[in-house]
């Protein structure tokens, strides 16, 4: 059974890296907005790979991830995580991608220094 939830970037949580029994670990938690009437905040839960891949994404960025639902027990309790074993990056974007040109490239009308030019404000 494959799974996919989509939503715009909302943060990226704590880093964590650790050792294990099978050498060094790391964990990048990232945080999404599904964007459904009703709008729910979840958190993916990326290792290895998928770590590195998830600090590659900007606040705002719509992504769409493959993921994998698990719920342990532990000491009574249960624990649910959401693992993405993959990303997409979808088209649209809370942020611009490119901001501002830089301060050269305007382009600005020499005859904008005659009085019919100037605004009357």
């Amino acid at each position: 059974m494959s799974l996919e939830i989509t939503g715009k970037v909302v943060q990226l949580g704590q880093r964590q890296t650790g050792q294990g029994k099978n050498g060094t670990w790391v964990r990048q938690d990232l945080i999404i907005e599904t964007e459904d009437q009703f709008p729910k905040k979840v958190c993916l839960s990326c290792w290895g790979d998928k770590a590195e891949e998830a600090t590659t994404f900007k606040p705002g960025e719509q992504i769409k991830a493959s993921i994998n639902v698990e719920s342990r027990e532990y000491n009574g309790r249960w624990y649910t995580d959401i693992k993405p074993w993959k990303f997409d990056r979808l088209g649209g974007s809370d942020i611009p991608s490119d901001p501002l040109p830089p301060a050269g490239d305007y382009n600005i009308d020499p005859g904008m220094d005659s009085e019919e030019g100037d605004l009357p404000f």
